[in-house]
């Protein structure tokens, strides 16, 4: 695993239904995802938090949205490098007081 988070055994995976990229001139911009009030709730995710979003190519935080006209199963995400859409992706609440995993670096 290469990234700052270790992904706990339950998290279950979403499928990236929508990609959103923001111009310089948009008045909101940033990493963010949109999923499910049901789905916000498994993962104990309220409207406004940072999420850890991980995809095939790495780990982002991104700022929450509730939104229950995302497909079930799916999120849309916002500025989020290293997803496409159609993509399996994992939305989960960051343990950001836990220390990083140990690496060995050469």
């Amino acid at each position: 695993m290469s990234g700052l988070y270790r992904r706990p055994q339950s998290a279950r995976p979403l499928r990236v239904e929508g990609f959103v990229a923001s111009r310089r001139e948009d008045a909101e911009r940033g990493p963010q995802v949109r999923l499910r009030a049901d789905h916000a709730r498994e993962r104990m995710l309220i409207d406004g938090e940072l999420a850890l979003v991980e995809g095939p190519r790495g780990q982002q935080l991104a700022q929450v949205r509730i939104d229950d006209a995302v497909p079930r199963g799916g999120v849309i995400v916002r500025d989020i490098g290293g997803v496409s859409p159609s993509e399996i992706v994992y939305v989960m609440k960051p343990d950001l007081d836990a220390p990083p995993p140990n690496r060995t670096f050469a």
